[in-house]
């Protein structure tokens, strides 16, 4: 399956150390672009984290597959992306950069010169 999506938040990364060694997992929950948007919460395992791609605002499109397991008489999905793309990058604006016009005071006192000195 594949979809589109802007990434809202991401999760702390995961890690730890089992019986095929350390592991590490990001979550991270992304908005679709529908028009009714959904949330979705997707898993990234291992050497596909890439931290320079999985950056709040960005876009992606995500490649992943979705499996569900029972545990107990419950049943629990998971959602794993297995490629991420980069659309586009979120881009912060530095607001010292931004050029706002010059205003010039072009506003004319009712009351003639400001220098003239009043009689009273």
């Amino acid at each position: 399956m594949q979809l589109t999506a802007k990434i809202l938040t991401l999760l702390p990364l995961q890690t730890g150390n089992g019986k095929n060694g350390d592991w590490k997992k990001q979550d991270f929950i992304l908005e679709t672009g529908d028009t009714y948007p959904k949330k979705i919460c997707i898993s990234v395992w291992g050497d596909k984290i890439n931290s320079q791609v999985l950056v709040v605002g960005n876009e992606l499109k995500i490649d992943f597959d979705v499996e569900s397991r029972e545990y107990n008489g419950r049943w629990y999905t998971d959602v794993k992306a297995w490629r991420i793309e980069l659309i586009s990058a979120y881009k912060i604006h530095d607001t010292n950069e931004t050029q706002y016009p010059k205003i010039e005071n072009t506003i004319q006192s009712p009351f003639g010169d400001e220098n003239e000195v009043l009689p009273f």
